[in-house]
């Protein structure tokens, strides 16, 4: 089931090109209190088979509206936490390395390189087709293309072969980041540079995790300004989904409603005033943004 976030601040699910109402019926079960939030939405479905199966049933036999006449909206505005991974592609640790002078992290362990995991907080967050901005004092903004889980249940010491146990679905991240003048021969400034307003696109909708037998058999593609910039593969990744949550894990507690987000693909590039950026992610689907310069 895709799980959107749309017009004022409801509950959907999307189906084709039609999106269908669910939260009325999932507080006329008692699943849900009027005035919800998408984190109460997500964590009910996650937890409660009962919940979810009056979603399915709903979305299958109520009313519906063309998914051209919404709004969608981020699929969540208020998650827990957003856990970002850093360097976790090949060929982006080498683009970066001649970009920006980035340290050479092929010599670190799997663990060493999850331990720069980052946040980036929620005021960043826009959603499908709204604007990124580009703050006055940077010269140099890029975009990165990720795929992002999100965590259903609570999760502590979670092995591996556990991992997928603890996520309820996926969407888009872009991690919007600045390089200047922060970025190059400075440490612990990715909170700030990845944490601009606006440098969180989460979208479309969530797919549950049902729907994805495999989230590293994933193809990754970007168009900006309608040419090809980014192709990729999630197998490419050096540490996949299961090992940042049984890494993070190992550290503290996820709650439902993080999210996990895996690290972008080689490809970034400059944005600028005017840019339009289309990301698709297979099996999730297609998320637009708009690009505009701080007046």
């Amino acid at each position: 089931m895709k799980i959107c976030h749309y017009n004022e601040n409801q509950v959907g699910a999307v189906i084709a090109d039609r999106v269908h109402p669910l939260g009325e019926t999932l507080i006329k079960a008692g699943h849900l209190e009027p005035g919800y939030t998408m984190l109460e939405a997500i964590t009910v479905l996650a937890n409660e088979p009962a919940a979810m199966k009056c979603a399915r049933f709903s979305a299958q036999t109520g009313s519906s509206a063309p998914l051209a006449s919404v709004k969608l909206l981020a699929p969540i505005l208020n998650p827990p936490a957003v856990w970002a991974a850093a360097a976790n592609y090949k060929a982006h640790q080498a683009e970066m390395r001649e970009k920006m002078g980035s340290s050479d992290r092929s010599a670190l362990s799997k663990d060493e390189l999850m331990a720069e995991f980052f946040l980036k907080p929620t005021s960043s967050i826009i959603g499908p087709n709204d604007t990124v901005i580009l703050p006055k004092i940077s010269k140099l903004v890029d975009f990165e293309c990720e795929l992002c889980a999100v965590i259903g249940k609570r999760a502590r010491k979670v092995t591996e072969d556990q991992a997928l146990d603890y996520v309820f679905g996926y969407l888009m991240c872009w991690d919007i980041s600045q390089r200047d003048p922060w970025g190059r021969g400075m440490h612990n400034t990715r909170n700030i540079r990845k944490g601009f307003d606006t440098f969180s696109g989460l979208g479309p909708w969530i797919v549950t995790k049902d729907e994805i037998g495999e989230p590293q058999n994933l193809t990754i593609k970007v168009l900006q300004n309608g040419k090809e910039v980014m192709t990729a593969h999630t197998s490419d990744m050096i540490c996949g989904l299961r090992e940042h949550i049984r890494f993070l894990t190992s550290c503290l507690t996820l709650r439902p409603g993080d999210l996990v987000t895996t690290g972008t693909p080689a490809g970034v590039s400059k944005l600028q005033d005017g840019d339009h950026l289309e990301g698709t992610i297979e099996k999730i689907g297609s998320m637009e943004l708009n690009v505009k310069a701080e007046l």
